[in-house]
């Protein structure tokens, strides 16, 4: 869950989340050497004569000033290549969760189940439990087994909705007419929050999303007792 204090990311529970943070700490270190050779560059500009001379006149400059920045993207591209193709790969998903996103709530179904379906509202301040949080938890979580590869379709009923979690690394649109796909797979068992990522209305703000990741065998209790 994020906090005002995090500075960071929250810890990941998935593997997908794993590879957004190892890229974006392989960018920002790219970025840093970039802004400290820069600056220093600038700041002997202003003392330094014959290397002021050498990046005006010299005509090699050019040439460095060319290659240099292309060699540094490519050490960007490629990872971010990489990453791209791994959150669009759906592995033969084990279970298959339908979302739909509307004004201003979501509705599951979990397709490989019988009469398994729901819609998730938030949970008003006055109704909140102490160990419960304000525009965050949901009268129904979203409960999926760990371990286990998870397909997410996602769509809308009204207009543009965003079903994101940031811990397990995931954010997919919901569009009306249109049937988006995710997938993901949860290394740790927990509670996950997220909330609607696109701004969809008044009350856009109040659409959480709590993924519950439990063990296979709570998952088939559940989906017992829910579809009964």
């Amino acid at each position: 869950m994020a906090s005002w204090k995090a500075l960071g990311f929250q810890d990941s529970a998935s593997p997908l989340m794993e590879q957004l943070i190892f890229f974006h700490d392989h960018a920002m270190l790219v970025l840093i050497l970039i802004t400290t050779l820069v600056g220093y560059m600038m700041a002997t500009l202003l003392f330094n004569k014959l290397i002021n001379r050498f990046l005006l006149e010299h005509q090699n400059i050019e040439t460095i000033w060319t290659i240099l920045p292309a060699i540094i993207l490519i050490f960007i591209a490629l990872p971010s290549l990489r990453l791209l193709y791994l959150l669009d790969e759906v592995n033969e998903p084990s279970v298959t969760l339908k979302t739909v996103g509307r004004q201003w709530y979501w509705s599951y179904e979990y397709s490989d189940f019988i009469k398994m379906e729901f819609d998730a509202y938030m949970i008003s301040s006055n109704d909140l439990e102490d160990s419960q949080f304000r525009v965050l938890d949901v009268d129904n979580r979203t409960v999926l087994p760990t371990n286990t590869q998870v397909r997410v379709l996602a769509s809308a009923a009204d207009v543009i909705h965003s079903w994101t979690v940031p811990t397990l690394g995931v954010k997919v649109d919901a569009i009306p007419g249109r049937l988006n796909q995710t997938s993901f797979n949860m290394n740790r068992p927990g509670l996950f929050y997220g909330q609607c990522s696109e701004i969809c209305g008044s009350n856009h703000s109040f659409m959480p999303i709590v993924v519950e990741g439990t063990s296979t065998s709570f998952f088939l209790e559940w989906s017992i007792s829910i579809g009964n």
